[in-house]
């Protein structure tokens, strides 16, 4: 979808120099997609604490079964 926009040229030169990309478009895209992230993290963040603690859950456990998963594979 082509789109016009007014970006700054200096800015985007700088993105383009500290993320090593080729062209504008990849520059764009890479900051889209950094935002997206950046902003579902923040969501995630702010979800510590809104979820009550469950004493009885095993964290072990689950860490002993992904062992024995990657153990049987080699």
């Amino acid at each position: 979808m082509a789109t016009n926009l007014a970006i700054d040229q200096e800015l985007l030169a700088e993105a383009m120099t500290i993320g090593k990309l080729p062209t504008k478009k990849a520059t764009v895209n890479e900051a889209l997609r950094e935002f997206v992230q950046r902003r579902k993290q923040l969501e995630a963040i702010e979800m510590f604490g809104k979820f009550d603690f469950d004493p009885d859950y095993d964290y072990k456990a689950g860490r002993r079964k992904d062992r024995s998963r990657i153990m049987e594979d080699e």
